[in-house]
């Protein structure tokens, strides 16, 4: 495993960042808890989760033991599986985050004050854990102001109870916003951001991963094979692997020349495209670790490979003509 800091912090984490939000829904706790165990002896320390994580995914009865399926739940899977100990939360570098809603009361939701207190202490409990080294903002609060949310997470964070604060899908000026609150007030300020990016989406570009460079946020990709479609899907479609029905279908024949020049470029590489799509995010200046999301030990122990890819300049120029980039803004759109 390789391993770099946190943005611009002394934090040391995987980069590669194992994703629980099929934990419960999709995944069984057990199976959840071998994936786990699995990814600690790979090397991946960094885990990300969510409070709202562990509704149900899936139509009722297609995963055993789907019907507990709530928000929390996959938080509680993790808790459960730090409780058996062996180490388990002392080498994890563990990731939460708040803004959904976990009830129908007013208050149970977004970044007022009152809810980020709440939910932390919740999260906590549901975790079994005394403190988050990352609590990450799920989506910006445009109603709450940000001397409210940085008031908040300095009582959490004299609390011991936060380490780090990140956010997740935030523009670049609710970035910048944010950090230049944090900075007036004495605070470190936010310290990482995901943010959806693969090959195929790649808007951040223009002013997120800007702006996380220059105030030192690490960035955090989801979604990194763009919902599969960057997984070799139709290399599996004609091989009876997968059927591809329904949305899957629509999505893959609006973009269907692309994926084929992509999964062509994957086999004169040599690479599995999932590796590829991985990798690519790696060469990315600004990024700390994709997110990966197996449902399946296989799928973790297959993500590991994309740490030995190496894309070359032609390789990476190919991908971008495949899938084009943004160049900063504004030149992207202007001189």
């Amino acid at each position: 495993m390789e391993y770099t800091h946190l943005g611009r912090t002394g934090l040391t984490v995987s980069r590669l960042c194992l994703g629980t939000m099929n934990f419960g829904s999709l995944t069984p706790p057990a199976e959840s808890h071998v994936i786990m165990d699995r990814a600690h002896e790979l090397g991946i320390n960094f885990f990300d989760t969510a409070n709202t994580y562990g509704r149900r995914q899936s139509p009722p009865g297609q995963v055993a033991g789907n019907d507990q399926a709530h928000a929390g739940w996959t938080e509680e899977i993790i808790g459960d599986w730090f409780a058996l100990g062996g180490g388990r939360r002392e080498k994890t570098v563990l990731a939460t985050k708040l803004y959904g809603d976990m009830g129908t009361w007013p208050n149970e939701d977004r970044l007022s004050a009152l809810n980020i207190r709440r939910a932390c202490d919740a999260s906590l409990r549901r975790l079994r854990t005394d403190y988050i080294d990352l609590y990450q903002m799920h989506h910006v609060d445009r109603n709450t102001p940000w001397d409210e949310i940085w008031q908040a997470m300095e009582v959490l964070t004299a609390q011991g109870k936060i380490l780090y604060t990140g956010s997740s899908n935030f523009a670049g000026w609710h970035i910048a916003q944010a950090c230049e609150t944090a900075r007036a007030r004495g605070l470190i300020g936010l310290v990482s951001e995901q943010s959806l990016y693969n090959l195929a989406v790649r808007a951040v570009e223009l002013e997120v991963l800007p702006a996380a460079r220059a105030y030192g946020v690490g960035v955090i990709p989801w979604s990194p094979l763009n919902g599969g479609l960057l997984g070799g899907v139709l290399a599996a479609d004609r091989e009876g692997r997968r059927r591809l029905a329904g949305r899957a279908r629509e999505a893959v024949e609006a973009r269907r020349p692309a994926i084929e020049a992509y999964e062509e470029l994957c086999v004169k590489l040599g690479e599995e495209p999932a590796d590829v799509a991985l990798g690519w995010l790696l060469h990315q200046d600004g990024v700390t670790a994709p997110i990966i999301g197996p449902r399946t030990l296989a799928q973790l122990d297959q993500a590991q490979r994309a740490l030995d890819v190496t894309l070359d300049g032609e390789a990476l120029a190919r991908l971008d003509e495949i899938f084009p980039g943004h160049k900063t803004a504004p030149e992207d759109y202007a001189w």
